[in-house]
């Protein structure tokens, strides 16, 4: 489902945006314990245990898609692919860590060299993406969408005037936009949460990509497009709770779920 938004490429060297962002904690997001139930990522949420958006898109993921993925493997082999996964992984949630606590106005300083890779790159989001954030709502806050789904989104807040849902994507090689569609649905059910439990009306999603090279691309969706992403959602879901059966929980001496801590 690709649509006409806007794809803006450019490199890091620019000038800073001319916006200025503040803070507007209007409204107040749950606390969450995340946890593996047989291999899939969950939120534990107002006394409901939920699977995630990625956790969703991920068991729904087309057939095309999975065999692409596979086929990448092969040609490159599964410690090379593994390699690569884990690096890219690292150097993500390095970048996320950065971007963070830009907006919580707290520094971060890694000096391994991922660290500082995912630094430069942290900061041509900030010269080139930032600048239309006019107002932060929360930052790296849970959403949820109740007895379906949970997450957390980097940013929400109001982007270029309009609310919107922000996304920080790292990746090794620019994309194009018709590559990213589960981009776009993950945003679409972050919105649909957001605006069924806050009564907010986020018809928008804004991802802001750089690649290890510090290209920096800009992807946005707004109104019908989006609520068209917000209904390929949807039909995800109601494919998740048809093919994953519901797992019984395994809690431990304290009554907590066993499983790993989300990444």
């Amino acid at each position: 489902m690709s649509g006409p938004g806007r794809n803006v490429g450019v490199t890091g060297n620019g000038e800073r945006g001319t916006g200025k962002m503040k803070w507007n904690k209007k409204f107040e997001y749950p606390a969450s314990i995340r946890s593996s139930i047989e291999g899939k990522r969950h939120y534990e949420i107002t006394g409901q245990k939920l699977p995630s958006v990625t956790t969703i898109l991920s068991a729904t993921q087309s057939l095309e898609k999975k065999n692409k993925l596979e086929e990448w493997k092969k040609r490159v082999g599964t410690q090379q692919a593994d390699r690569i996964r884990d690096v890219s992984a690292m150097r993500g949630t390095a970048m996320h860590t950065y971007l963070e606590g830009y907006i919580l106005g707290e520094n971060h300083l890694d000096l391994t060299s991922i660290g500082r890779e995912a630094e430069r790159m942290a900061n041509v989001v900030i010269e080139k993406g930032l600048g239309d954030l006019g107002e932060v709502w929360g930052s790296e806050v849970t959403l949820y969408y109740p007895g379906l789904y949970a997450g957390a989104t980097d940013v929400v807040g109001m982007y270029a005037g309009k609310p919107a849902i922000i996304d920080f994507k790292q990746t090794n090689k620019p994309k194009q936009r018709e590559w990213i569609d589960d981009y776009f649905t993950q945003l679409a059910a972050y919105a649909m949460a957001h605006n069924q439990v806050y009564d907010t009306k986020i018809q928008s999603g804004i991802i802001l990509m750089c690649s290890k090279d510090c290209f920096f691309q800009k992807f946005e969706v707004h109104d019908e497009e989006f609520q068209g992403y917000m209904h390929e959602f949807l039909r995800r879901v109601d494919e998740y709770y048809k093919i994953v059966p519901i797992v019984p929980e395994k809690k431990g001496p304290s009554g907590t779920i066993l499983g790993q801590k989300d990444e």
